[in-house]
């Protein structure tokens, strides 16, 4: 069954100019990508947007950085591309995702790491209309 979810390219990979080494991965993949915007979030979507870090230690840095500067934010479609795109994407620190991923290949730290994507599907259901109101 086809499914999609919400994935961000961080304002770390555009500064670096990663993204369509990043988007090429996800088309490698086979990832259909049927959404696509780049936008800049205020502190304010940011803090919306990661709400439920809100009583996180790092809660001000993540919104500070992910307000910083552009990001692209996309949604992805594809059979299972919940669990695919974490597996692509590594783990959330780089030095330990595993080779071959996003973060182990481009990312820079725990939280200049590249890519967001969704957790569950109850995640994308909240990520994906908070940046495409029409899907």
């Amino acid at each position: 069954m086809l499914e999609r979810t919400l994935s961000i390219v961080k304002p770390d990979a555009v500064r670096k100019g990663q993204i369509g080494e990043v988007l090429r991965r996800f088309e490698q993949t086979r990832f259909a990508v049927i959404a696509l915007q780049m936008r800049t979030l205020t502190q304010q979507e940011a803090e919306a947007f990661y709400h439920v870090h809100r009583q996180a230690p790092f809660f001000g840095s993540l919104t500070a950085f992910m307000s910083s500067g552009p990001l692209v934010a996309l949604v992805l479609e594809a059979e299972n591309v919940i669990a695919r795109n974490r597996v692509l994407m590594g783990a959330t620190d780089p030095k330990k995702a595993d080779r071959g991923t996003l973060r182990a290949d481009l990312g820079g730290s725990i939280e200049e790491n590249v890519v967001h994507g969704s957790d569950s599907a109850a995640s994308a259901a909240f990520e994906i209309p908070f940046f495409f109101s029409h899907l």
